[in-house]
Formats: C-alpha cells, structure tokens, sequence
C-alpha cells in the first residue's frame, strides 16, 4: 500500500452508533484495550462488509467483547486515507516488527520481566498482549527516533476453523486495518444490506 492510496473498510456497531456516526453527531473510537492486536486504533475489515456484520452478531451474541454492547448489528462503511502504512504484508514492515520485538524482549530481559503473552479463548488466538506490546513498543521508539509515525496499520488476520482437512485456508481468515490517526479517515457510507 503507497502513501496516498484510498481503502475502503467496514466497522461492525450497534445501529444506533453506526447512525450517529452517519448524522455527523460523532466519530468512531480508538479501541486502547492490551489486547488489540495492531495496538490502539479504530479497527476495520478491509473490504468485507459481511465480515464487519459477522463480528457484530457475534458480540450480540456473546455478551460485551466490544466497548458497548450491540443491540442491533450494523455495518458502517469508512473511507481511509493510508497515508504512512505499516503493511504486515511486505517485507520491510516485517523487519520492523520483528527488530521491536527483539528489542522489547532486550529491555524486558534487562529487568528480568516476562514479556506480555498471546493467549487463546475457545482455542482461538484472541487475545493478543504480546502483538499489542510489540507494535506499541515499535511506535514509541520511532517517535523516540523522531521518525514519522505510522497513520494505519495493514495486517492479514487468520482466523477460524480450516476450510476442509489440512487445508491451509481458514473460514474467518480477513485483512485487519488499524487507523491510529482518525484524520486518516475521510468518510464514511451507508452499506447496502443483502
């Protein structure tokens, strides 16, 4: 992804967010929870708007596992500006990612701490602490470097049950963007539902 390049993305809400956000009467949220897997930011399925409505079912289904509470699943289209991308899907921003790990084990092998852990819920990787501390960690020491700041981040996300016996394909399997600078995001649509 160049700089310069438009996304479009699709964000799971409650209906009643999703129109609020559509009347202009606010913006979506950054998500800061240690578990966020692209570290804070406002979390989009690129181009999948079915896999944006699958999510919102599934907190409707299973309780809070979002900020709020869903009551009525929507799907919110969103207009993204890439601008400075840290795409986990070339080579050079996989370096980046890994030197920060190696980096963030260091300072934790210095203090004699564990690192943060990924952890599984229902044998899935869910909660993903140690992704989290790695790209926050990454962040902090360009900023430290004064270095330009990434605007969003680009990831593919495999997920769910494999499509068919020793198939290297999963049912969930999306590309994840993580806006960490809102004023990346340019606008947003209504979804067509099917």
């Amino acid at each position: 992804m160049t700089q310069g390049s438009i996304v479009l993305g699709y964000h799971g809400c409650d209906r009643e967010i999703g129109e609020r956000v559509l009347a202009g009467d606010t913006d979506l949220r950054p998500s800061t929870n240690d578990y966020d897997w692209l570290a804070s930011g406002i979390y989009l399925w690129e181009n999948d708007p079915e896999r944006a409505m699958h999510w919102a079912k599934t907190v409707l289904k299973h309780g809070k596992i979002s900020r709020s509470a869903i009551r009525e699943p929507f799907v919110l289209g969103v207009i993204v500006e890439a601008g400075n991308c840290l795409n986990l899907m070339q080579a050079q921003s996989i370096r980046l990612v890994t030197e920060a790990y190696n980096a963030l084990k260091q300072v934790h092998d210095l203090a004699g701490r564990g690192l943060p852990k990924n952890s599984l819920i229902k044998g899935e990787l869910t909660l993903r602490r140690l992704d989290c501390a790695v790209i926050q960690y990454l962040h902090q020491r360009r900023q430290e470097a004064g270095l330009q700041a990434f605007d969003t981040i680009r990831a593919a996300f495999p997920e769910g049950h494999e499509l068919y016996p020793g198939a290297g394909f999963q049912e969930r399997t999306h590309i994840q963007l993580c806006v960490r600078r809102p004023h990346h995001i340019i606008g947003y649509f209504r979804v067509k539902t099917r």
